[in-house]
C-alpha cells in the first residue's frame, strides 16, 4: 500500500508529524517517531511503541548482542502506548500536554530556531 511517509495531524494546540515506514499502516502502526510543534514554535520529539513492539525489539537485540544482549532498551523520548495507530498516539499527546502544559520538558525539546537554521 503506497502512502506518504510523513503524516501531520493538527490539534487545537499543536501539530504532530509522524514518520511512517514503508510498510506502516497509520491505523495500526506500533512503532513510530514524531515531531511535535506548538503554535508558538516550541518543539518536542517522541517515539511511540506498544509493549508488544518493545518486547519484539528487545528479543531481536538478544540475538544481535545489542544493548547487552537485549538486557535493556533506552529511548530518551519514549511514550509507551497500549494500542497502535496514529489516532491513539495523538490522543496520548493531547492528554500529555493537557496534563503538563506546553511549557513542559516531559519530552525532549528542540529549539525551532536551530531546526530552521539547519534547513538553510
Amino acid at each position: 500500500m503506497a502512502h506518504e511517509p510523513l503524516v501531520t495531524v493538527e490539534t487545537a494546540d499543536f501539530s504532530v508529524t509522524y514518520v511512517l515506514g514503508l510498510e506502516d499502516d497509520a491505523d495500526t502502526v506500533e512503532d513510530v517517531d514524531a515531531v511535535i510543534r506548538a503554535r508558538d514554535g516550541k518543539g518536542w520529539t517522541a517515539t511511540f511503541m506498544t509493549p508488544r513492539k518493545i518486547a519484539e525489539v528487545m528479543d531481536h537485540r538478544s540475538t544481535t548482542g545489542e544493548c547487552a544482549g537485549g538486557l535493556y532498551l533506552r529511548i530518551p523520548d519514549l511514550v509507551v502506548i497500549r494500542e497502535g495507530g496514529l489516532d491513539a498516539m495523538t490522543r496520548a499527546l493531547v492528554d500529555l500536554f493537557g496534563e503538563y502544559g506546553l511549557d513542559t520538558d516531559v519530552l525532549p525539546r528542540f529549539d525551532a530556531d536551530e531546526d530552521e537554521a539547519e534547513d538553510d
